[in-house]
C-alpha cells in the first residue's frame, strides 16, 4: 500500500494503518513474534524436553500390553508376577506423565505471563510514544483491543496451544516411529489411509487465518462502539438518542458473530473429516492386520498394540485439530499487535539531547507547516496550486514571543490555535519548519526536560481514577503534601478544596467523572502549577468554568505568570484583553498579533471576534 494509502487508512479512523505483516502468512507472524517477544525463546529447550519425555511416556501403555499379551500369557498360562509388574510399570509411567505433564504447563505459565507483561509495556510505550495526530486518527477501541483482548488470546495459545504442539507433534513421531518397527507395512497402510488429512488441514489452515484476521478488526470495532455507548451514556439518554446508539452496537455485535461464524465454520468443517478419516484408518489396519498380520511377521500381541497406536495417533491428530483452531486466532491477533509495533514514531526522542534552561522561556516558530495528513501536506499541489484545497492546518506560521510574556492565542473554531500550542509541548512535529523554546530547537531538547519545562493543561482537564491529592502530585515525580497544599493556596482554591467532603482525599471517579467539568479543570491547574514550568501553555483550560470562578483563577494566573511565559488558547476574548501578546489565528495561518488594545482599533479577525464575544456577553 502507498503512503496516500496509509493516509486514507488513518483518515478513517477505524483501522490502524497499513503494516508488511497485513500480507504475512503465519510463519512470518511466528517468526516476527519470537524476534519482538524473546522471552518466549529462552527456556523453550528444557519446556520442550519435558513435554517429549511426557508425550514419549504415553508409548509405554501400548507396548506393555504387547508384552503382556505375548509374554504375559504363554501356551494358554499366565504368568501372574510378569502381568503384575507390567501393570505396576504401567501405573509408573502415567503417573510420572501426569506429574511432567503439568511441570511444563507450569513452566510455560510462567514464560508466557512474564513475556505477554513485557509485551504490553512495550505496546503501551509505543502508543505514548505516538502523535497526538496518529492517536486522532485510530479509534480508541481498537487500541485498546489490541493491548487487552489480543494480547489476552495470545496468552491462551502460549499457555495451552504451544504444549498442545509440542506434545502432539512428539506423539505422533513417536508413534508412528513404533508403528514402524512393528511393521512397516501395516504402518504405510495407516498412513496413506490418513493422508487426505495433510492437504485438507494446510486448506483450513489458510483459511481460518484470514478469517481470524477479519474476526480481530471486528472484535475492535465492538469494544469501540461499546465503549463509546457507556461513555457518552449521559448525553445519549439527554438526546434520546439511544435507538441510533443501539442500532451500532448491534450492527458492531453483528458483524462481529458474522466473522466468528466464519472464523468457526473452517473448524466445524475440519473435525468431522478428522473423525470420519481417523475411523477409516483404524477400520482399514485392523482388517489388513487381520488378513495379512502372521504373513508379516505380527504376533496377536503386537497386531492389538499396533490397533492401540493407530488410535493414540488419532488423539493428536484430533488434539491439533482443536490446537490448530486456536493457533490461528492467536496469530491473527498476535499480527494485530507487531502491526502496531511497525506503525512509526512519527516523533522521534532525541538520544542524550539539550537541556532548557530554569525560569521563563522564550518561543520562536519558524515558518511552521503542519496537517494531520502529513502526505497530503507534502503534495506539491496543494502548496503551488490555489485552486487546490490545503489539507493544512498551520501554514508558514511564524512568531517570536518573549520570555516571560503572556499570550493568548484566539481564533475561530477550527482555526489552528489549539493545534499551535500541541506544537509548542511537542505533541506532535511540523511538517516543515522549526520550533525553537528558550533558543533550542524543540526537537533537540531532551524528554526529561521538554517535560520539567514545559506543561500543558488540555481542555478536557483529565483526571485519573485517584484522589485530588493524587492527581495533583503527579505534576512533579517529589511531590509531597506540602507542596500540593501550596499549588491550591497559589491559585486561590483553597476554599474551595476545604468544602469538599474529604478535603484532598476526595475521589474523582473514573476520567474525573465525580467532579463537575469546571473542578476538574481546577484540578488540572493545580497540578500544572506544581510542576512549575518555565513555558505554562493553557488549551482553552477555563472555558467550562462559570464567570465567578473565572474570575478566581484569572487572579491566580496572574500569579502564577510571574517568572514564567504562559500561552494561553483562549475561548473567552476576556482572557486575551489581561495578554500582553494576542496571536489571531484564521484558517491556519497567524493573520494579527500585538496587544489588545491595538487588534481592537484596527480593522481585522480579532476585532470582529472581540465585538461578536461583546455582544453575546451584554446579551446575557
Amino acid at each position: 500500500m502507498s503512503e496516500g494509502g496509509e493516509s486514507q487508512a488513518l483518515r478513517a479512523g477505524d483501522t490502524i494503518p497499513y503494516s508488511p505483516l497485513d500480507d504475512a502468512g503465519a510463519w512470518q507472524v511466528l517468526r516476527r513474534g519470537l524476534v519482538v517477544s524473546p522471552g518466549l525463546r529462552r527456556g523453550i529447550a528444557v519446556t520442550a524436553a519435558i513435554a517429549i519425555t511426557a508425550a514419549a511416556g504415553r508409548l509405554v501403555v501400548p507396548l506393555l500390553i504387547q508384552q503382556t499379551l505375548d509374554r504375559g500369557f504363554v501356551d494358554g498360562a499366565w504368568r501372574p508376577s510378569f502381568v503384575i509388574t507390567a501393570a505396576v510399570m504401567a501405573l509408573l509411567v502415567v503417573v510420572t506423565v501426569a506429574a511432567l505433564s503439568g511441570l511444563t504447563y507450569l513452566r510455560l505459565v510462567k514464560v508466557a505471563e512474564n513475556t505477554l507483561a513485557d509485551l504490553r509495556v512495550l505496546l503501551f510505550d509505543h502508543l505514548h510514544r505516538m502523535s497526538i495526530a496518529r492517536h486522532s486518527a485510530v479509534r480508541l477501541g481498537t487500541m485498546t483491543a489490541r493491548v487487552t483482548s489480543d494480547i489476552d488470546q495470545l496468552a491462551l495459545f502460549v499457555q495451552w496451544g504451544a504444549m498442545s504442539w509440542i506434545t502432539s507433534l512428539s506423539v505422533l513421531t513417536g508413534t508412528i516411529v513404533v508403528m514402524a518397527i512393528f511393521s512397516w507395512k501395516l504402518t504405510i497402510v495407516a498412513l496413506v489411509t490418513l493422508s487426505p488429512l495433510v492437504p485438507w488441514a494446510r486448506l483450513v489452515q489458510r483459511g481460518q487465518f484470514k478469517a481470524y484476521s477479519e474476526l480481530r478488526e471486528r472484535v475492535a470495532d465492538t469494544i469501540s462502539e461499546a465503549s463509546e455507548a457507556v461513555s457518552g451514556a449521559a448525553v445519549i439518554r439527554a438526546f434520546g438518542y439511544e435507538p441510533v446508539v443501539r442500532e451500532r452496537v448491534d450492527m458492531a455485535a453483528e458483524r462481529h458473530f458474522g466473522a466468528q461464524m466464519r472464523a468457526q465454520r473452517f473448524f466445524s468443517l475440519y473435525l468431522p473429516v478428522t473423525d470420519i478419516v481417523g475411523a477409516i484408518a483404524l477400520a482399514t489396519t485392523a482388517g489388513v492386520g487381520v488378513w495379512r498380520g502372521a504373513e508379516w511377521g505380527l504376533t496377536s500381541g503386537q497386531l492389538v498394540s499396533f490397533l492401540f497406536l493407530v488410535s493414540l495417533l488419532l488423539n493428536p491428530i484430533a488434539e491439533i485439530t482443536e490446537v490448530l483452531d486456536q493457533t490461528q486466532t492467536s496469530l491473527a491477533a498476535w499480527r494485530k499487535v507487531l502491526a502496531v509495533l511497525d506503525w512509526p514514531i512519527d516523533v522521534e526522542e532525541p538520544i542524550g539531547g539539550v537541556e532548557l534552561r530554569a525560569g521563563a522561556l522564550a518561543v520562536k516558530v519558524i515558518n511552521v507547516d503542519f496537517a494531520y495528513d502529513q502526505n497530503a501536506a507534502e503534495s506539491d499541489a496543494c502548496r503551488t496550486n490555489p485552486a487546490t484545497p490545503s489539507p493544512m492546518v498551520l501554514s508558514g506560521v511564524s512568531v517570536e514571543i518573549a520570555a516571560g510574556s503572556r499570550v493568548a492565542v484566539v481564533g475561530e473554531t477550527g482555526s489552528g490555535k489549539s493545534t499551535f500550542a500541541r506544537l509548542l509541548a511537542r505533541l506532535a512535529d511540523p511538517v516543515s519548519g522549526v520550533v525553537e523554546i528558550g533558543d533550542e530547537n524543540l526537537r533537540a531538547v531532551s524528554t526529561s526536560s521538554r517535560r520539567a519545562s514545559i506543561r500543558m493543561v488540555p481542555q478536557d482537564g483529565f483526571l485519573f481514577d485517584a484522589t485530588i491529592r493524587e492527581n495533583v502530585a503527579y505534576g512533579a515525580s517529589n511531590a509531597d503534601d506540602a507542596a500540593v497544599h501550596l499549588a491550591f493556596e497559589q491559585l486561590g482554591l483553597t476554599d474551595w478544596v476545604t468544602q469538599l467532603p474529604r478535603g484532598l482525599d476526595t475521589e474523582v471517579g473514573e476520567r474525573g467523572e465525580q467532579l463537575s467539568v469546571g473542578e476538574r479543570q481546577l484540578v488540572a491547574l493545580a497540578r500544572a502549577a506544581l510542576a512549575s514550568p518555565g513555558l505554562l501553555i493553557l488549551d482553552e483550560a477555563t472555558s467550562a468554568v462559570d464567570p465567578e470562578t473565572e474570575q478566581i483563577l484569572a487572579n491566580a494566573l496572574d500569579q502564577l505568570s510571574t517568572g514564567r511565559t504562559t500561552i494561553s488558547v483562549a475561548h473567552r476574548l476576556s482572557t486575551a484583553e489581561r495578554a500582553d501578546v494576542v496571536l489571531v489565528f484564521d484558517a491556519g495561518l497567524l493573520v494579527q498579533q500585538g496587544s489588545h488594545h491595538e487588534l481592537v482599533a484596527s480593522d481585522g479577525p480579532y476585532r470582529r471576534l472581540f465585538a461578536a464575544w461583546l455582544g453575546n456577553t451584554q446579551t446575557r
